[in-house]
C-alpha cells in the first residue's frame, strides 16, 4: 500500500537537509527565473553538472518589481513551511534576510481579525515568520542561487521544446538583446531534464499539443479578486503594528474583504485592501484611504490617514485559481517536469504561491534522490506535486466557495467540509490546541487531512456543543 498523502506531504516538507545527493545528469534547463525556477535550479545543482536558467527578465539582482511578476508590487506572504524550505536549501537564509532589513514581527505587534473580532495568534511552530516584499525576497533567493558555480543564467525568451521520440531533449529560446527585444534566431539548449517554471501563463500546453502530446487538464475556480496596495513610511507615532491581517467573510450583512499590513525592509509598511467581483479598489488615493478607514480595523485607517504614502496605489486583478493536472495524463514525455504556478496558481490572499514553489523544489529533490531513469516520464515527481497542490487547493478553494459570486465546482462532500470547517474555525477562538492545528494547515506545515483525525473532530464537536450550551 502506498504511503498516505499526509505522510508523503510530511516527507516533502521536512526541514532535514539531504545528505545523499548524486549527480545523475549532465545538464538541466529551467524555463523561468522566478521563485519556482530559482528553487528548482538550486535543487538541480546537486544532481547536474550544469544548470541553465532561461529568463526573459534581466539577470541584474535588485529589489525592483520584475515585469514578469505583475503582482510583485502587492503584499506577499511566506508561510511557515516556505521559510523552513528556504532555510533548508539556503542555510542561514533567515539570518541573512534579517541583516539585510527583513522584519521578524513581534507577537505583541501582530493582529489577526476575523469578521471584526480579534483572534488569538496560533502558538508558534518554529522560527518567527519572515516578512518582506516579494522583490526583496526573490532577489535574495536569486543571489544565493546564482552564487553556485554550476548554475548559469541566460537572458532569453523560451520558445519551445525539442523532442526525440518520447522524451524532451532540449529547449529553444530567443536571446534578449534588450529588456523587450529578442533576437530573430533561436538557440537550442540540450538538456537531460527541462523544468517548466514559466508561471500561470505557461505555454507548455501549446508546445505539447503541437508535438502530438496531450494538454494537461486544467481546473479553474473563478474568484474575481481585486487588490490595491500602497507603501508607507513606518512611524511609531502613527502605529506600532508589525503585521495585521483582517478577513471578513460574506454573510449576515457582511461583504467579503481582505486586508493586510506588513512591516517590511526599508522601514516601511506595505498595506493591502482587497475585494471581490464588483467590489474593486481603485488607484485613487482618496478611495484607498476611505476603504482603510471604513472597512478595516483601526490600524489601517491610522496608517492611511496619518502615514506618509510612498509612491502610488497599485492595483491587481486575478480572475481565477487554476491548476494543471499533469498526473492525470495517460502519456507524458520523459525529460520534463513542471513547478510553481505553471502547476497550480491559487487565490493569492492565502499566501500559498511562494511556499508551494519551495515544496515543489523539495519534491523534485526527493524524486531525484531516488536516482530515477530520466529516459522515463517523471510520474513519481508529478505525484509529489499533486500532493502539494491538493493540500493548497483544498484549503483555498473550500474558503472561496463561500463567496457569493463563486458557484463551483464543488468537491465531493463539500456540504460536510463546509459545515465542519465553520465549526472548527469558530472553535479556534477559544481552543489553543485547535488554533495551533488549523494554523499548521493554513501555514502548509501540515496536510489538511490532519484536521479530520478523530481527536481533532471530537475536540471541534465538543467545543461547538459547549458554545451552544453557553
Amino acid at each position: 500500500m502506498p504511503p498516505s498523502s499526509s505522510r508523503q506531504f510530511a516527507e516533502i516538507s521536512t526541514s532535514l537537509r539531504p545528505t545523499d545527493a548524486m549527480v545523475i545528469m549532465r545538464r538541466a534547463v529551467v524555463l523561468g527565473g522566478s521563485m519556482a525556477g530559482l528553487l528548482a535550479a538550486r535543487v538541480l545543482s546537486d544532481h547536474a553538472d550544469e544548470v541553465v536558467i532561461i529568463e526573459r527578465d534581466g539577470s541584474e539582482v535588485g529589489d525592483e518589481v520584475r515585469p514578469g511578476v505583475p503582482q510583485g508590487s502587492q503584499v506577499h506572504a511566506l508561510l511557515p513551511a516556505g521559510q523552513v524550505q528556504l532555510e533548508r536549501w539556503f542555510p542561514g537564509f533567515t539570518k541573512e534576510a534579517v541583516a539585510a532589513g527583513a522584519v521578524l514581527p513581534r507577537p505583541e505587534r501582530v493582529q489577526l481579525h476575523l469578521n471584526g473580532a480579534r483572534r488569538h495568534l496560533p502558538p508558534p511552530t518554529g522560527n518567527p515568520p519572515l516578512v518582506t516584499t516579494r522583490p526583496f525576497l526573490e532577489a535574495m533567493v536569486r543571489r544565493r542561487t546564482m552564487a553556485l558555480d554550476n548554475i548559469r543564467f541566460v537572458h532569453g525568451r523560451a520558445e519551445g521544446l525539442v523532442f526525440d521520440g518520447d522524451r524532451v531533449v532540449a529547449a529553444r529560446y530567443l536571446p534578449m538583446t534588450g529588456p523587450d527585444t529578442p533576437n530573430a534566431e533561436p538557440i537550442t539548449e540540450a538538456a537531460d531534464l527541462v523544468v517548466d517554471a514559466m508561471g500561470r501563463s505557461s505555454r507548455l500546453g501549446d508546445w505539447l499539443s503541437e508535438n502530438g502530446w496531450q494538454r494537461p487538464p486544467m481546473r479553474r475556480m473563478p474568484i474575481k479578486l481585486n487588490y490595491a496596495t500602497a507603501l508607507f513610511a513606518r512611524d511609531e507615532q502613527v502605529s506600532d503594528v508589525d503585521v495585521v491581517v483582517s478577513q471578513t467573510n460574506a454573510g449576515n450583512g457582511r461583504v467579503a474583504r481582505i486586508g493586510g499590513i506588513n512591516a517590511v525592509e526599508g522601514n516601511r509598511w506595505i498595506m493591502l485592501v482587497a475585494g471581490y467581483a464588483d467590489d474593486r479598489p481603485s488607484r485613487d488615493t482618496a478611495d484607498f484611504i476611505a476603504r482603510c478607514r471604513n472597512d478595516f480595523p483601526d490600524a489601517f485607517g491610522a496608517i492611511a490617514e496619518k502615514g506618509r504614502m510612498i509612491g502610488d496605489v497599485v492595483t491587481y486583478h486575478q480572475a481565477d485559481s487554476r491548476r494543471r493536472d499533469f498526473h492525470e495524463l495517460e502519456r507524458l514525455p520523459a525529460g520534463l517536469v513542471v513547478a510553481g504556478d505553471a502547476v497550480a496558481s491559487f487565490n493569492p490572499v492565502y499566501g500559498q504561491g511562494m511556499t508551494s514553489a519551495t515544496l515543489h523544489a523539495s519534491g523534485l529533490s526527493s524524486y531525484l534522490r531516488t536516482n530515477p531513469d530520466l529516459r522515463l516520464p517523471a510520474r513519481e515527481y508529478f505525484e509529489k506535486v499533486r500532493i502539494v497542490a491538493d493540500a493548497a487547493w483544498q484549503v483555498s478553494t473550500t474558503a472561496d466557495l463561500g463567496l457569493p459570486h463563486v458557484d463551483g465546482p464543488y468537491p465531493p462532500g463539500y456540504g460536510f467540509i463546509s459545515w465542519f470547517g465553520n465549526r472548527l474555525l469558530a472553535a479556534t477562538f477559544s481552543d489553543p490546541v485547535l488554533n495551533q492545528r488549523l494554523g499548521a494547515v493554513t501555514g502548509m506545515v501540515a496536510h489538511p487531512s490532519s484536521l479530520v483525525r478523530p481527536s481533532t473532530m471530537l475536540r471541534t464537536i465538543r467545543a461547538s456543543l459547549f458554545s451552544r450550551a453557553a
